[in-house]
Order: structure tokens, then C-alpha cells, then sequence
């Protein structure tokens, strides 16, 4: 029995099926993997947009807060002399070193005196000669007004006696005024300290002939302490100055300096005077405040900061400046309740470089400290400790730390 080939539809047929068979086969997998990718897209975008944004908080808190006002000052020496001699001659002797520190009549330096000193002795000379003139003279007066009463001499004697005896007391007065000149004249020679105070740079060495019309002094003599700040405010300022000025307790004032970029403290004082006229073309009040300087942190043309105590908040809301946000309303802050934030709007009615005094919160309301770029009313926050140093991926952008 013989088999027939088969036709070559028959072989056609039978590969049809076959090759969608393995193109089904082929497609499943890559299904399968796209239905996986989708789920797991799924599963991760879910769980991103209900994480809880990381920040961390504070607690209002209730305090005196002293309100200040900020200047730029100069410090000024109450008592700056410049020695100059007040008579001419030559300087025989400097008693004192540069920068030294000397009290007020220390004697300082030494001019020769020897002309003076004659000139003395010369005077007082002449006062002997014109007190003896004058003696003789006193005595010849009293007997002419014995001999006069008898007509024993003229009135005529008697009163040029008169004349003679009045001549050389006015004689004697200017002797006696010489005398004194001199004195003064040879106590400039000897040049005192007039004030309590540090030696300067001296500008002229010993030998030297100095006069008083001398455009240079031999040094100057400059008080440290006490010591004073001067420093400008605006004109609006002016009537709490005032009533500063009047108060029982002197106003403080302390003063600073900016050394590798924090404030040093140089020194506390008090506020001591207000000029008597406002500057026209600034529109502000100098004002002076005088400072004790026993450790001498002060110095005199030195430039500091200045803040002025004007007042004092009694148990205000503080809280640190980063709490606080500015929106398009005014300000606001971020208050934590649960695990959600809200935005809390709020009045700021002092601010300085360490705190904020707000109203419209609750002594302690816990407050977002940072983190506030990413924050939203509603949304879910995840509270960090205070310790805890977390990665910038975490917290927003230009953070501060309290």
C-alpha cells in the first residue's frame, strides 16, 4: 500500500500555527515585564508623596527682652592735651617715656630756668630798694604833718611829700608784680601733667631750644579712663533720647567690636549727653556715652558698634529669627499640631541678630525651625532631634542653627 505525498497547501497549513505559537510565547514575557515596572512605579511614587518632610522645632518661649538701638561710634578721649611750653628756652630734660602712664601734676619735663631766676632776683631787688624808699619816705610824711600844724613847713612841702610817699607805694605794688611774673615765668620752666593720662609720641628730643609759638608741643597727654563714644542717631529718636536722659538709672550703652567676624564686647557705660542741635544735612542727633576703661579695651579714634538700651519688653513671645517667614500677607510661622503644620500668621514687633518678639502665638506652641522651603499648610512633618545632624537632602536650603 502506498502513501501518497502530501500537498504542498497541506504543508502550509500546518506552519501557520506553529509560528504564532512562538511569537505569543515571545510577547508574554515582555508583558509581564512592563505590567511589573508599572506596579513598582506605583509602589514608589505612592509612598514619596505622603513621606513626612523632616524639620525641626522649637517651643515659644517667655522673656524680658531688652530692646536696643544700633550705631556706628567713635571712641573720644574726655581729656586729650598737647603739652606746649609757655616760655621760651631751652628743654633741658624729658621726665617721662613714650606711652607711659602718668597721673595729673606728675612732673614732665624741665626748661632751663637760669635767666628766669635773675630776672627774680633782679625784681626782688628792686622791692627792697623801693620798700626802703618808701619807709624813709613815711617817715618824712609824719613829721611834715607834725611841723605842719605849728606852720613849721609850707603846705606846699608837705603835700609833695604826700605825692613822693604815694609814688613809690605804686612803686612797690610794681616791684611786687614783677616778683610775681617771674615766679610764674619760672614755674613754666617746670611743665606738669594737667591731666591723668598716657604720654603720647614725643616730638622733640632734650636740647632742643622750644618756644611757645612753636607749631608742634613736645607730646600730648591723652585720658583713658574714663572714656568716651560718640556716635549719630536719627532725629526721630530724638524724644526717647530725651526721656532716657531724664530717667533715674543711666541708659546703657555697649559697645563692640567686629574681630574675625563675631562682636567682642569692649566695654559697658551710659549714656551721658545729646548735642544741643540736630545736624541739617543728615537729619541726626550726636550723642555721647561715657565709658569706664580701667583695662583700656577702649582706644581713642577707634570705631565700634554701639547699641543703646531704649527700653525693656516684659515677659514677651521670643522666639529665634529663622522661626519667622515672610509671605505675601506679612509674617507667619509654621505650628506644629500632630503630625501636620499650619501656617499661623503672626505680628513681629522686635527683631535683633538673636531672637524675634511675636504676637499671635502661645507660650509653648512648638514652632518650625527649619526646613520651612518645603513645608505647605498640611502638610506631614517628621520632627528631628536637636542633635541630630541631618543631610542637606533632608532640610531646606539655608538653614539656620539656634
Amino acid at each position: 500500500m502506498t502513501h501518497s505525498e502530501p500537498s504542498p497547501w497541506c504543508l502550509l497549513c500546518m506552519r501557520r500555527p506553529s509560528r504564532s505559537i512562538v511569537l505569543a510565547f515571545l510577547a508574554l514575557p515582555l508583558l509581564a515585564a512592563l505590567v511589573f515596572w508599572l506596579n513598582e512605579r506605583q509602589s514608589d511614587t505612592a509612598p514619596r508623596s505622603s513621606a513626612a518632610i523632616p524639620v525641626r522645632v522649637i517651643s515659644v518661649a517667655q522673656q524680658d527682652v531688652p530692646r536696643h538701638v544700633s550705631a556706628l561710634g567713635s571712641v573720644l578721649s574726655l581729656h586729650s592735651v598737647e603739652v606746649r611750653p609757655q616760655v621760651d628756652g631751652i628743654l633741658t630734660k624729658v621726665l617721662v617715656k613714650e606711652g607711659q602712664w602718668v597721673g595729673r601734676g606728675d612732673l614732665l619735663a624741665t626748661l632751663d630756668d637760669r635767666s628766669i631766676r635773675a630776672s627774680l632776683d633782679q625784681a626782688r631787688a628792686q622791692l627792697g630798694q623801693s620798700q626802703a624808699q618808701l619807709q624813709g619816705a613815711a617817715v618824712d610824711l609824719r613829721r611834715y604833718r607834725l611841723l605842719s600844724t605849728d606852720d613849721g613847713v609850707s603846705k606846699q612841702t608837705l603835700d609833695q611829700q604826700q605825692a613822693l610817699y604815694t609814688q613809690l607805694q605804686a612803686t612797690v605794688k610794681g616791684n611786687q608784680a614783677a616778683i610775681a611774673n617771674a615766679q610764674v615765668q619760672l614755674s613754666h620752666t617746670q611743665i606738669h601733667s594737667p591731666v591723668t593720662g598716657r604720654v603720647g609720641i614725643r616730638n622733640i628730643d632734650e636740647g632742643n631750644l622750644v618756644r611757645s609759638s612753636d607749631a608742634r608741643g613736645l607730646f600730648s597727654v591723652t585720658q583713658i579712663d574714663p572714656i568716651a563714644v560718640e556716635f549719630s542717631l536719627p532725629q526721630q529718636m530724638l524724644p526717647t533720647l530725651q526721656k532716657l536722659l531724664k530717667a533715674s538709672t543711666p541708659a546703657q550703652v555697649l559697645a563692640f567690636m567686629d574681630a574675625d567676624g563675631e562682636n567682642t564686647l569692649l566695654g559697658e557705660g551710659h549714656l551721658a549727653l545729646i548735642d544741643n542741635q540736630i545736624a541739617a544735612n543728615t537729619g541726626t542727633v550726636r550723642i555721647k556715652a561715657e565709658f569706664g576703661n580701667a583695662d583700656a579695651r577702649l582706644w581713642p579714634g577707634q570705631l565700634v558698634t554701639v547699641q543703646l538700651r531704649t527700653g525693656i519688653d516684659q515677659q514677651a513671645l521670643v522666639v529665634p529669627p529663622p522661626v519667622v517667614q515672610r509671605g505675601l500677607d506679612g509674617h507667619f510661622v509654621y505650628r506644629l499640631e500632630g503630625d501636620q503644620v499650619t501656617s499661623v500668621p503672626v505680628k513681629v514687633l522686635y527683631q535683633d541678630s538673636a531672637l524675634t518678639t511675636v504676637a499671635g502665638v502661645k507660650v509653648g506652641d512648638l514652632l518650625v525651625l527649619d526646613g520651612q522651603s518645603r513645608l505647605k499648610p498640611g502638610a506631614r512633618v517628621k520632627v528631628v532631634p536637636q542633635e541630630a545632624n541631618t543631610d542637606s537632602d533632608d532640610m531646606a536650603d539655608g538653614r539656620s542653627r539656634p
